[in-house]
């Protein structure tokens, strides 16, 4: 099966159980690697959300590589999440736990004598869901599934503790369909729902993109939520900007796009 670059493919979708209850959905985002734009596609998904009358929140509780501003310590991608978040949220709220150094978490957690816990960090993600609900909350992890949090936890316990359906994002290079299979039959073992996977491009032009595409859809038995397109570096300059344009080529997760209000803007 063919996957359309303008629009996802809607015939699985809607398939995976949602973590539902009294405040909205909420789903995890991972990825197949670190550097495949997790962020990016969180940022677009609750673009979509936010465009369409629904309100969201992104968290990415743990984050390494970041900067001083006027704010104190941030990191770029939990500021992505923040701009797509509707209402406002604050910058704590989204980002707890964030290090200087470009290094895996846990270690710039270990440098600084900060303990890394999935229950301390589990406590946040449902205090924010429940102090402030939202049609869509999306939990962002840190590089792929099975990055350490630390000596004995990694971040898919995160998910776990949290119970709730994940969204892979599929970077499109080299490598990409091992990496995806064996991230998915990972997150089935661990006993979670898969909420769809997005395959976002990486390059202008990757070799046989469209026959990788085609084995990605034959042999991942999750919905796809969407073909995000190669967008360069100009483009991605306005995080904000390149989200909302992202935001055309996906669907919402567990059943979210048939309850948008409206079309804010597309």
């Amino acid at each position: 099966m063919k996957t359309d670059m303008k629009t996802a493919d809607s015939s699985s979708r809607d398939t995976a159980l949602p973590a539902r209850a009294e405040h909205g959905i909420a789903a995890f985002v991972t990825g197949t690697d670190t550097e495949i734009g997790k962020t990016f596609i969180a940022s677009a998904l609750l673009a979509r959300a936010r465009l369409r009358g629904l309100t969201t929140l992104g968290l990415k509780p743990v984050a390494s590589d970041c900067f001083e501003n006027h704010d104190g310590l941030v990191n770029a991608d939990a500021l992505s999440l923040q701009a797509q978040c509707e209402p406002e949220a604050e910058y704590e709220s989204i980002n707890p736990w964030r290090f200087a150094p470009a290094i895996a978490p846990h270690i710039a957690a270990r440098q600084v004598g900060v303990s890394l816990e999935v229950a301390k960090i589990a406590a946040h993600v449902r205090g924010q869901r429940t102090s402030a609900p939202r049609d869509l909350l999306l939990v962002e992890g840190a590089g792929g599934w099975r990055v350490p949090l630390n000596d004995d936890e990694d971040f898919s316990d995160l998910a776990i503790e949290l119970g709730l359906p994940v969204i892979l994002v599929v970077g499109l290079r080299l490598g990409c369909i091992n990496h995806a299979r064996l991230t998915l039959e990972a997150i089935e073992r661990d006993g979670l729902e898969i909420a769809g996977y997005v395959i976002n491009h990486l390059e202008a032009d990757i070799e046989v993109s469209e026959d990788n595409m085609a084995t990605l859809s034959r042999t991942l038995r999750a919905p796809c939520l969407g073909v995000v397109p190669w967008m360069c570096d100009e483009d991605l300059s306005n995080t904000r900007h390149a989200a909302e344009r992202a935001a055309s080529y996906l669907q919402l997760p567990c059943g979210l796009e048939s309850r948008s209000v409206h079309v804010v803007q597309e």
